[in-house]
């Protein structure tokens, strides 16, 4: 089996894992009733920040184990096992109510759980790219079509949670509701009384099917795939510390290796621009499947259906990034992705109010935007960042990234959304969601035009040939 190949099936593996449960937990805690807010936030904004923490606190440790003690593979597969274990126990330790402090977000057993789990899961974003980046010939050709399966991955996931649904008991209470109705039609005959009468029984009992992507099975979907992972690394490809051997110091600890490439001036606003936009990027995963859903746009009956066709659009993306690459740049790339964010959350903010085509139209083109948003952006970044930095830092270099990103950007979005959702909401629990999108979208669109300004790498100028290429980076 080709290393491609073999590289491919990890992401896949890594993406489902997240998908299964990652855009559906809104939906499950709103059910358990863990997503009323209090004097301390919500339960569901602490959620959603968990992952944040994590990138913060995690990777820069995890990659200087993989840059100097431990082979990376090795490393993942112990993630992903420990990993499943929580995914298992989390949905159990669900609580109705709201947080009475800020503290006390975090100090709920579902959250604590989700947090021991995102300190496995965070580290392996940037693990799996090192270790893609250290076996591929040509990674700015070959990463993409690799990565795609990541997205594929991500949509299957979305799909086995939105059929997880079907196990949440609802489809045995529609069973009986309809063999109970046929019975009492039977034998009313014709007496028009009691027709009524199993007609309102029947109505009163399918009043209370929602068929929502809250099912737990989709945590432990995720849990089981996250095992399966777990083994599948220990076939990988023998990853070494490229710098076994070396003395530790506390300034390696701390990942200053990494740090270092941010006297790069063209890297540090490459940096910076990543950690702002990261900030309005939280609202898409916090509350983009809460506005869905409020808005009743699905798919085969799905407000997950809907989002993952995100994920679709992506893998378009994903296949043409070599072109882009040799048309592109690095920066021009970049720079597209970031607009994409701002195109997005305006088509959603305008969409809030209008009917017909003119709700529905907008927020598919926002969902079906993903593709550049992620592709254009992130990837490019991963990218960029292998360039960039020397082979003894790399792992620690793309998860100081992921910590910018994931943990600092997403994180301040994560809480902030949660306030701005606060101030978006009438009295009477109404929210104006057009006031809560255009915000983000303006946000995004300052970085943007902060990014174009003042990144300049002498380097990033695209081929004029046909073969794909990522432009060099050196100075």
């Amino acid at each position: 089996m080709s290393i491609k190949v073999r590289l491919s099936i990890m992401m896949f593996l890594q993406f489902f894992v997240w998908g299964s449960w990652y855009v559906a937990m809104y939906g499950f805690m709103n059910d358990a009733g863990m997503t009323e807010i209090g004097e301390g936030g919500s339960f569901d904004a602490a959620a959603y920040t968990v992952a944040p923490i994590a990138a913060i606190l995690a990777p820069l440790t995890l990659g200087l184990i993989c840059d100097r003690l431990m082979n990376t593979e090795r490393v993942l597969a112990i993630l992903n096992i420990v990993g499943a274990a929580l995914l298992w126990l989390a949905p159990t330790l669900a609580e109705a109510g709201a947080p009475d402090s800020f503290l006390s977000q975090f100090t709920q057993p579902m959250i604590l759980c989700l947090l021991a789990y995102m300190l496995c899961f965070m580290p392996t974003l940037g693990l799996t790219a090192s270790l893609s980046f250290k076996h591929l010939a040509n990674s700015e050709k070959d990463f993409p079509a690799v990565r795609v399966l990541g997205t594929i991955g991500w949509i299957a996931g979305n799909w086995v949670m939105w059929g997880c649904r079907l196990f949440n008991g609802e489809s045995e209470v529609i069973r009986k509701a309809t063999t109970e109705f046929e019975q009492a039609k039977a034998a009313a005959g014709a007496n028009e009384t009691a027709l009524n009468a199993a007609q309102q029984a029947f109505d009163t009992v399918m009043s209370t099917i929602q068929f929502s992507d809250n099912s737990p099975h989709i945590f432990h979907a995720a849990a089981i795939a996250s095992a399966i992972l777990g083994v599948y690394c220990l076939t990988l490809p023998k990853t070494t510390p490229p710098a076994k051997g070396e003395p530790i110091s506390v300034s390696k600890v701390l990942g200053v290796d990494a740090w270092a490439l941010l006297k790069d001036k063209s890297f540090f606003v490459f940096a910076a621009a990543s950690f702002l936009v990261c900030i309005p990027l939280a609202g898409y995963y916090a509350k983009g499947y809460g506005f869905v859903d409020a808005m009743d746009v699905k798919l085969f009956g799905s407000a997950t259906g809907a989002m993952s066709t995100g994920q679709m659009s992506e893998i378009f993306f994903m296949l043409v990034m070599p072109f882009c690459f040799a048309r592109l740049g690095v920066k021009k790339m970049l720079i597209i992705g970031m607009l994409a964010w701002a195109v997005r959350y305006g088509l959603w903010g305008f969409a809030f109010g209008q009917d017909g085509p003119l709700l529905t139209a907008p927020i598919f083109l926002g969902i079906l935007l993903h593709g550049i948003c992620y592709d254009f952006f992130f990837v490019t970044g991963m990218i960029y960042t292998d360039k960039k930095a020397q082979p003894e830092v790399r792992g620690q270099a793309q998860s100081l990234i992921v910590m910018l990103t994931q943990g600092l950007g997403l994180g301040i979005g994560a809480q902030a959304f949660g306030r701005w959702m606060a101030q978006c909401t009438s009295a009477d629990d109404v929210v104006d969601w057009s006031r809560l999108w255009f915000a983000p979208a303006l946000f995004a669109l300052g970085v943007m035009v902060a990014f174009a300004l003042l990144f300049w790498d002498r380097s990033d100028t695209p081929s004029e040939g046909t073969e794909a290429s990522a432009p060099s980076t050196s100075e």
